[in-house]
């Protein structure tokens, strides 16, 4: 009787141990799962910042030159230029959130 429940607790045991590697695969494969989702995420989040900031920068050029060309009486200088400065500042704005321009208080901090 000793023997079977020994057999018993020994299958079981061995029963445990598979069972626990299957779980543990499946939650490397999870975690694997999740890594990539965030990578994701991240690139999401970063491609909305960068569009947010141009059609941001475009609007307050338009919106700034429709209201010179409404009090100064320009139309449409007023839109076109500002709304191409807006355009330009857009574009700058993404560069630098991008890495590929410098910001320009960059420099002053290195030569302190």
């Amino acid at each position: 009787m000793a023997d079977d429940r020994e057999e018993s607790l020994e299958k079981r045991r061995a029963q445990l141990e598979a069972e626990l590697a299957t779980k543990r695969v499946e939650a490397k494969v999870d975690e694997a799962n999740e890594a990539r989702a965030e990578v994701s995420r991240k690139g999401y989040a970063q491609a909305m910042k960068l569009s947010s900031e141009f059609i941001a920068a475009i609007i307050v050029g338009a919106v700034l030159g429709y209201l010179l060309d409404r009090f100064v009486g320009t139309a449409p200088w007023g839109l076109i230029v500002l709304l191409l400065l807006g355009f330009c500042a857009g574009v700058l704005n993404v560069l630098r959130s991008a890495g590929v321009v410098a910001h320009p208080l960059d420099d002053k901090d290195d030569k302190k």
